[in-house]
């Protein structure tokens, strides 16, 4: 993604969490059927990214063909994205499709790391069936047959899918968006993946722990974060004694290395 498109993506995320935290399964619903409008026209996409457009006409452009039909979860992320800048005019299409695939991961991580491990695995199973047969591969990019035909091979092949799966697995078939439906839900699974990264906190040690101690770190860890992670221990004779934690983007380093060469640094200057 270009700079333009990136930071736009990232400040709605960020901007739109609570709201996409609460939101349910009919929201990913009304925005993948939002994005099936914008794929099919091109004039809609160029008046909804036109930079020369004041963004709140954008924004009353998108109500007007959206906001009575929809939820007003969905209004307020359409209303979001349609006010930024966007560096192509698909990438409106493309960040509808990012959140709308945030929204029924959150369902999953309603259950937690287990909720998100759930659905990351129903994705590759079906990914994998799919891999393992070229008379699927070739009837899901039947050109000829039915949506609901699609979707009904989707689910005949993924038989143990619970309802987040199943609505990206009946996504990827029917709407694979130029991609084949396996590498529509690959892409699936990498968001899902980065998702997990907040619920894995990355433990970088000199030498092993106590098992007492890692209890007690896992509760700490666990009341610092606001939620219960899986710790992962990695062992690192350079890091001399202390601890780091990365969880997801954060990072906590108490290690006796990172404080001499922050000393280092400091004689230096």
């Amino acid at each position: 993604m270009a700079a333009v498109t990136t930071e736009s993506l990232a400040a709605v995320q960020q901007e739109l969490a609570p709201s996409l935290a609460q939101a349910d399964l009919e929201v990913a619903r009304e925005l993948f059927a939002v994005l099936d409008v914008l794929d099919s026209s091109a004039g809609l996409r160029r008046s909804l990214t036109d930079p020369s457009r004041d963004p709140q006409d954008r924004v009353a452009m998108a109500r007007s063909l959206f906001g009575a039909k929809v939820k007003a979860t969905t209004t307020e992320v359409l209303d979001a994205l349609v006010s930024r800048r966007w560096s192509k005019e698909r990438d409106l299409g493309d960040a509808v499709e990012v959140l709308a695939v945030v929204v029924v991961v959150v369902q999953a991580e309603r259950e937690g790391l287990a909720g998100l491990e759930k659905l990351e695995t129903a994705l590759l199973d079906f990914r994998r069936t799919v891999a393992s047969s070229h008379q699927v591969q070739r009837a899901l990019t039947d050109a000829q047959a039915t949506g609901e035909a699609k979707q009904k091979l989707g689910a005949q092949l993924s038989p143990g899918a619970g309802a987040e799966a199943r609505l990206l697995i009946d996504r990827a078939v029917t709407a694979p968006r130029g991609l084949r439906p396996s590498q529509l839900v690959e892409r699936f699974t990498e968001q899902i993946a980065a998702r997990q990264q907040r619920w894995i906190a990355l433990v970088t040690v000199a030498k092993e722990l106590d098992p007492s101690y890692m209890q007690r770190l896992g509760a700490s860890l666990d009341r610092y974060f606001g939620r219960e992670l899986k710790l992962d221990v990695v062992l690192d004779p350079a890091v001399v004694g202390g601890i780091r934690v990365q969880v997801g983007d954060e990072v906590v380093d108490s290690t006796v290395a990172t404080k001499l060469n922050d000393l280092n640094r400091r004689l230096a200057s």
